[in-house]
C-alpha cells in the first residue's frame, strides 16, 4: 500500500498549504464512532532538528488501564514551519500506529483538530489519513478567541473564529487551566468533550495524555 506521507519531503509550503485545504475537506464533523472500547493517547517529539519520535499508548476505556503502547522514530519530512506541524509529526504517527498490536477505537492526540487557522491541525490530519476517528487534545490556544471558562470541572466555552465553533475550551479539573479541545475526524464536538472528560481523572490532562507524555 502506498504510504500517503512519502512525498512530502519534496513539498514546498504552498504546496502543502494547499494539500492541507484539500484534505480539510474530507474532515467529517459528525458522529461516526464505533463501539469504543479502546482509545489511545497520541504525542510527538523532536529528538533533535532531523528527527521525530512518537508515542502511542492504547488503553481500555472502561478503566483507563493501558493495555498497549509503542515508540516510534523517523527522519521529519520538512522544516519547521508554523502552522504546517502535522507534516512533521504524522508520518511517525502513522508509523508508531503500524506497531501496536491492538488498534484503538478513537484517538486522543497532543495538538489541534480542526482549531487550526486551515481546520487540519495534527489530529484532523491523522484522523484523514488512517480513517480513525481523532480529537485535538491541546494545551494552547493556536487560533480562535474565547470568553472566560467557569472554575470549575466540566465547564467549557466554544472556540470560535470568523463566526465559527471550531472547538471548545474546556476546564477539566477547577484551580487549573483549560485544556483546547476540537474534533480531529468521525466526531462531534460535543461528543470529543465527552470522551475527553471520561478519561480525566484528577489531573488536568486526561490519561491518554499522560501516558503518552511520560512513555515520550
Amino acid at each position: 500500500m502506498t504510504n500517503p506521507t512519502e512525498n512530502w519531503s519534496s513539498l514546498t509550503p504552498g504546496e502543502a498549504i494547499k494539500l492541507q485545504r484539500k484534505m480539510a475537506s474530507k474532515v467529517i464533523l459528525r458522529d461516526d464512532l464505533p463501539e469504543v472500547e479502546t482509545v489511545a493517547g497520541v504525542d510527538v517529539g523532536f529528538e533533535d532538528r532531523n528527527t521525530a519520535r512518537a508515542a502511542v499508548v492504547v488503553l481500555r476505556l472502561a478503566d483507563l488501564e493501558p493495555v498497549d503502547y509503542t515508540i516510534a522514530r523517523l527522519p521529519v519530512a520538512m522544516p519547521y514551519i508554523p502552522g504546517l506541524l502535522s507534516f512533521r509529526e504524522c508520518p511517525v504517527i502513522l508509523d508508531a500506529l503500524s506497531r501496536l498490536n491492538i488498534q484503538p477505537d478513537l484517538l486522543l492526540c497532543d495538538g489541534q483538530g480542526i482549531a487550526h487557522p486551515r481546520r487540519l491541525g495534527v489530529a484532523s490530519h491523522t484522523g484523514i489519513l488512517t480513517g480513525l476517528p481523532a480529537i485535538g487534545v491541546g494545551k494552547s490556544r493556536l487560533t480562535g478567541t474565547h470568553d472566560p471558562v467557569p472554575d470549575e470541572k466540566g465547564a467549557w466555552m466554544p472556540l470560535m473564529d470568523k463566526g465559527e465553533t471550531i472547538g471548545a475550551v474546556l476546564r477539566t479539573r477547577a484551580g487549573v487551566k483549560p485544556l483546547y479541545i476540537s474534533p480531529g475526524h468521525r466526531i462531534s464536538l460535543e461528543t470529543s468533550i465527552r470522551f475527553v472528560m471520561a478519561c480525566v481523572t484528577r489531573y488536568r490532562l486526561p490519561e491518554t495524555s499522560r501516558c503518552a507524555d511520560c512513555l515520550a
